[in-house]
């Protein structure tokens, strides 16, 4: 009976597919849960599992941190991510085995399958620094994450960029705005947020307003001065010199 690990930053995440193992994957049998990376190393130690399924964004370190910070790991492992379908391509790409996230039962059962293979041949699939490397460098070309770790004065949030409304710069700060109310104050600028966001998301329409054109923007109104209104009622300005591009940009995405 496999010994499987699971390590998600989210308690919902670790204990579905908890759930999901025990009733569908035959062949399964200890369980253990982690809720980020100094907790995953102590199990490690101790349970030395058989099959570890890893979460990749995880707030302070992520999973391609703790793998690095392993001297050897001698389990199977299984990222699971919420990577869009072209970031994906990466593990494919390196042979990686990864499960999409929301899980699919069929996909989990198969990667159960192929650790019991894999375990009965003595064989297991070691990730080594340089596919991690090609991974990270791959998936930071994409730009395309669906999470968005905000440092702020107390600490880290851990953000779903769909639920980011706008951005708005404040001196040495950012604010980010969220669809249910609440807000985020970083110390990193606006510029920062903007090189990482994903482009086809966010659009900067002024030197202090970032937006999220593709699912907030509910109106734009020129007869006020090129201002756009967005799902939470909020005006924010559109500079003159950006409001031909922000034009072509509402057209592609119509």
């Amino acid at each position: 009976m496999l010994k499987v690990l699971i390590v998600d930053d989210e308690e919902f995440a670790r204990e579905n597919l908890k759930l999901l193992l025990q009733e569908f994957c035959e062949g399964v049998g200890n369980i253990e849960l982690a809720n980020g990376a100094s907790q995953a190393r102590q199990i490690l130690q101790e349970f030395k599992p058989d099959l570890v399924f890893l979460d990749i964004m995880m707030p302070g370190e992520d999973g391609f941190a703790l793998l690095k910070s392993l001297e050897e790991k001698p389990f199977q492992l299984v990222f699971t991510t919420a990577f869009r379908e072209h970031a994906i391509r990466a593990f494919k790409e390196n042979a990686i085995d990864y499960l999409e996230k929301p899980i699919d039962i069929e996909e989990l059962k198969k990667a159960v399958e192929k650790t019991l293979s894999m375990q009965s041949k003595k064989q297991t699939n070691e990730v080594s620094s340089d596919r991690m490397a090609r991974i990270l460098q791959n998936i930071a070309l994409s730009n395309n994450v669906e999470k968005t770790i905000v440092h702020t004065r107390d600490g880290f949030a851990v953000l779903k960029n769909v639920d980011i409304v706008h951005l708005e710069a404040d001196e040495n700060y950012t604010t980010i705005f969220m669809a249910n109310g609440k807000k985020y104050v970083s110390s990193g600028s606006i510029k920062s947020f903007e090189d990482k966001l994903d482009p086809n998301m966010f659009f900067r329409t002024h030197k202090s307003h970032i937006i999220n054109i593709l699912h907030h923007l509910k109106e734009f109104n020129r007869s006020e001065g090129n201002i756009v209104i967005l799902s939470n009622d909020v005006q924010v300005p559109v500079a003159r010199r950006k409001v031909q591009e922000f034009l072509d940009r509402l057209t592609s995405i119509t």
